[in-house]
């Protein structure tokens, strides 16, 4: 279909157009997800499937809408600087609101939101293409959208102490991954969203989380025995870590382990910057 008729359902409303079949409409979206056209893809793909999955268009349907966005995470995986991680990126959001709305109507068994979860946890760290912002195309995100899925997974009822322990780990390994790619489009601040949302559980204790912070912290400091930009890994670590502690001080709803991890977080922190802190 033309840009006119999608730019069409956007202006009145977002309504369902009764002259298409849902299947026809949603694989002409799902199409326009991996479009290189900003417009196309941000402002009526993705914008038209997220407010159709949030009213319910989708509800008897939500099961295969969430295993079709599973198969877009595979689209191209392992390429890096190209377009294909437009589609992966952006069906990792749809498939973050069809596991919101699931976590808000109860729609789904746990099986099947625990099935996305290791399709999400497996893309996210297998990602290659870790580019923000697209000159001329736009968001590719693919981080920031991962770890908007992951906190969609984190707040479901059918992930337990276990799982979030996982997708803990996942995070650390998706930060640790050698990379020149330095993360400067507030995916840090998205990550340190996804493991607040899995502290709020209040289901995960400082057994778990305190190891896991000086596994991070360990790289947080540049490595000059390396080649290329020493920062890379450890810009990345220490920008999350400090995001971090902004959300744990100062964000709503705090978790049971909020004081006792702050002083973890700020321990580490200092040792992380022993020029700046003396």
């Amino acid at each position: 279909m033309e840009s006119a008729f999608w730019e069409r359902v956007v202006a009145e409303g977002h309504k369902v157009p009764a002259d298409r079949s849902l299947a026809d409409l949603t694989s002409e979206l799902t199409t326009m997800l991996g479009d290189t056209d900003p417009r196309r893809r941000d402002g009526i793909a993705y914008e038209v499937l997220a407010r159709w999955v949030t009213e319910g268009v989708y509800d008897h349907l939500l099961e295969g809408l969430g295993d079709g966005m599973a198969i877009g995470l595979l689209v191209g995986i392992g390429q890096r600087d190209t377009d294909t991680v437009f589609r992966r990126s952006f069906s990792a959001l749809i498939l973050g609101e069809c596991i919101s709305r699931t976590n808000e109507q109860h729609l789904l068994r746990a099986d099947t939101v625990l099935r996305w979860g290791d399709r999400v946890a497996g893309w996210l760290v297998r990602e290659q293409d870790l580019r923000g912002f697209v000159v001329g195309k736009g968001w590719a995100h693919a981080v920031a959208h991962g770890a908007d899925a992951l906190t969609a997974l984190a707040s479901s009822e059918a992930v337990r102490r276990l799982e979030l322990t996982v997708l803990l780990d996942v995070i650390a390994d998706r930060l640790l991954a050698e990379t020149d790619q330095r993360l400067v489009h507030g995916e840090d601040d998205r990550l340190a969203l996804a493991v607040m949302a899995i502290l709020r559980r209040d289901l995960v204790g400082l057994d778990v989380v305190e190891p896991w912070i000086a596994r991070l912290a360990m790289h947080a400091r540049p490595d000059f025995t390396r080649s290329g930009d020493q920062y890379a890994v450890a810009g990345n670590v220490a920008s999350f870590l400090r995001a971090l502690h902004l959300q744990l001080a100062l964000a709503p709803r705090p978790p049971a382990v909020r004081s006792d991890l702050l002083l973890t977080l700020i321990e580490q922190l200092r040792a992380m910057h022993p020029r700046f802190l003396a």
